[in-house]
């Protein structure tokens, strides 16, 4: 079992930035390191969708609207996770969530993650 509280969100205008947060606890026995995380985001009226993924080994991907303007990282030491945005759009308002899989080859998928965060919320103004 994995527990995530994600932090960080606000309200921001248009070219700022934030960094969200994602606090994981993890059972007993069990190692945040071999996880697989993720962000997805869900805006008003739309399917939620992934952001960006690092894997275990820190292997990053992100869907193209975000490439160059956030960066996803890990601290396993801390079992947390890191969402950098900058040059924020008022298109990028959304609740953010964040994710975690235990599951081999479940980053090359379009599986739901096995846990979910309850979410952050990001508004940007223009």
């Amino acid at each position: 079992q994995v527990e995530l509280v994600e932090s960080g969100g606000g309200s921001v205008q248009a070219g700022g930035s934030l960094r969200l947060s994602c606090a994981a606890s993890v059972a007993s026995g069990d190692r945040y390191s071999a996880y697989c995380m993720a962000w997805f985001r869900q805006a008003p009226g739309k399917e939620r969708e992934r952001v960006a993924t690092i894997d275990s080994v820190g292997m990053t991907s992100y869907t193209d609207p975000v490439k160059g303007r956030f960066t996803v990282a890990r601290d396993n030491a801390k079992n947390t996770m890191y969402l950098q945005m900058n040059s924020l759009k008022p298109e990028d308002t959304a609740m953010y969530y964040c994710a975690a899989d235990g599951r081999p080859g479940w980053v090359r998928s379009t599986i739901a993650p096995q846990y979910w965060g309850q979410g952050t919320q990001v508004t940007v103004s223009s």
